[in-house]
């Protein structure tokens, strides 16, 4: 007797080959039989007639390191068929920390994340101090999906270093002996790898620059030499310039990161993207990287598959949140409130016709509102279903000339009512995403940026899968499509095999069960939308999809038609490398 039975379902497998109709059958968390029929009966049965039926999605840029503390969901991951996560992403994270170290590691996370400290000092209960502790940690949870997690620079550096560790200092030989011992512990007790961040956006609450910016390649070779020595993994880097236009630093990061690759052995992964300061860029770190690969290195750039930047609205941020009225409206109601308020024309008046409060240094993003004026050819309505492939005439200054009214007056009719705004800030610098069908083809990429659990109060890239689904495969109508194969291969095997979880991404027998059964026709991405739901109160922005007949993880349904079952099989993942 099987345990589940998923029939008459369009198998997508992961690995890129030609769909097929068949039967899937599990037990004990494990498919056990695959195929066009498949004899036997099961406690469960899954109709799957006229449905996709794929691996579960394996995203592996996330930061969900202190919402894992609390929440056993995960979402906005868990509400687009995500299956397995991976945290420590960016060289942040909670662990190793000193006692009382641990207020400056959220003042750090939310800097560079931003994500609440009132709700990470809120929802983490700290019980641990080692690296391997927090893995302990994490495993005594339950989840919906699976995690697992990269041993991160920043408070590695600063554990060993002191105060020292977060200077553009470098570490002495001690230190850096001393850093390689807690690599190997942590990759023994199952990270699976190391991640660290060498961009100058990545900042503290106070600005400073995240411990491990400036590190050398001697620092850099070190840690991945001690994570290949310890049974292997993966490093994970943001690069230096990652958004910017300055081509000799971009490509200058791209041959330091070969180097780590090339002296040690390990596969490397970094974060690549579109620039609007040099739309071509991209081209040339891809050629970059093919040259590196044919020479021994193991580069794996993720890309992701829409614009990026920030979503602009009264939720979020805005041009207009440093105006008096707007301020004093914002301090004083609740966000239902503050909306209905907006609606009248005295106070959109007032607001309109203010100059800007000085910028408060204990508020993030406050610049946006002197940066607003750069910014309007770069925002767009969404709309419903959302469009992250508009035309310029959906920007504020497309809309602007159309109606011959002010952007300014745009801006705030498009807010007021609770909209949230695409700030299409990178991936989009030639207004299509031409280039990135071509990124998402290239053999050397996988899929990433997600953020899930980062940026909550201003982006819901988690929604990422759905998208891939929706856009690439079925909607498009500025470009080519995308097949349904490469695209769900992009997102589970190669995310899979690139973090070394050999054991899911691909429907085959003995894999794990880790499923999606999808109903594509039907499938919907949802506008994105404010919730007040974080510990403390503190909010981030989730975003809806339909069409998830249903998600399976270990063989049990965590979701079903788009609602989580309460099940919670999803385990800490040890690396077995």
């Amino acid at each position: 007797m099987f345990d589940l039975k998923i029939i008459n379902g369009t198998i997508v497998d992961g690995t890129g080959q030609p769909s097929y109709v068949g039967d899937i059958a599990i037990k004990d968390g494990v498919i056990v039989e695959i195929g066009s029929a498949v004899d036997g009966d099961a406690r469960e049965t899954i109709d799957a007639t006229g449905f996709v039926v794929s691996p579960g999605f394996v995203d592996i840029h996330t930061h969900y390191d202190g919402q894992a503390t609390w929440d056993p969901v995960l979402d906005p991951s868990a509400s687009h068929g995500v299956t397995t996560v991976v945290v420590g992403n960016c060289g942040v994270g909670f662990a190793p920390v000193r006692p009382g170290k641990e207020e400056w590691l959220v003042e750090l996370m939310e800097g560079v994340e931003d994500i609440p400290g009132t709700a990470l000092h809120e929802g983490i209960e700290w019980s641990w101090e080692t690296f391997p502790q927090y893995l302990d940690a994490l495993a005594a949870r339950e989840y919906s999906m699976d995690l697992a997690a990269f041993l991160p620079h920043a408070p590695l550096r600063v554990y060993v270093m002191g105060d020292r560790g977060a200077l553009d200092v470098e570490p002495t030989e001690n230190e850096i002996s001393e850093m390689a011992s807690h690599v190997r512990a942590s990759i023994e007790a199952g990270a699976i790898g190391v991640s660290t961040s060498r961009s100058l956006n990545h900042r503290t609450l106070d600005g400073e620059l995240v411990p491990g910016t400036f590190a050398n390649s001697t620092e850099l070779v070190a840690l991945a030499q001690a994570m290949v020595d310890a049974g292997g993994g993966l490093f994970e880097a943001v690069p230096t310039g990652e958004t910017g236009d300055d081509y000799e630093t971009v490509l200058n990061e791209i041959a330091l990161l070969a180097e780590v690759s090339k002296r040690t052995g390990a596969p490397v992964t970094f974060l690549m993207i579109q620039s609007m300061g040099a739309p071509d860029l991209w081209e040339e770190q891809l050629s970059a990287v093919a040259k590196a690969n044919t020479e021994g290195a193991q580069l794996v750039p993720q890309v992701a598959g829409r614009p990026g930047g920030m979503l602009i609205g009264v939720a979020t941020y805005h041009g207009l949140m440093r105006r008096p009225t707007f301020r004093r409206l914002e301090s004083e109601l609740s966000y239902e409130a503050l909306l209905h308020e907006l609606q009248k024309p005295e106070v959109k008046a007032a607001i309109l016709a203010e100059e800007n409060l000085p910028e408060d240094p204990n508020r993030q993003y406050e610049s946006i509102a002197d940066n607003m004026a750069y910014m309007f050819e770069r925002l767009f309505v969404l709309g419903d279903p959302p469009d992250y492939e508009p035309t310029r005439d959906r920007s504020i200054a497309g809309i602007a000339e159309t109606s011959g009214k002010d952007p300014w007056e745009v801006l705030y009719d498009s807010i007021a009512g609770g909209a949230l705004l695409l700030g299409a800030f990178t991936n989009y610098a030639k207004g299509s995403q031409d280039h990135l069908a071509v990124m998402l083809e290239n053999p050397d990429t996988v899929l990433g940026l997600s953020d899930g659990g980062a940026h909550v109060r201003f982006i819901c890239d988690a929604s990422l899968p759905t998208y891939m689904l929706t856009h690439w495969t079925r909607d498009r109508t500025r470009g080519d499509l995308l097949s349904l194969e490469s695209i769900v291969r992009k997102q589970t095997a190669l995310t899979a095999e690139v973090v070394g979880l050999t054991d899911r991404g691909t429907l085959a027998v003995g894999k794990k069960a880790d499923i999606n059964v999808i109903d594509l026709e039907h499938l919907t991405l949802r506008p994105p939308h404010p919730a007040d739901d974080l510990p403390a109160g503190g909010r981030r922005i989730l975003q809806n999809a339909s069409g998830y007949v249903a998600t399976i993880v270990s063989g049990v349904v965590t979701r079903r038609d788009d609602t989580d079952t309460g099940a919670r099989p999803g385990r800490l993942v040890r690396s077995s490398h």
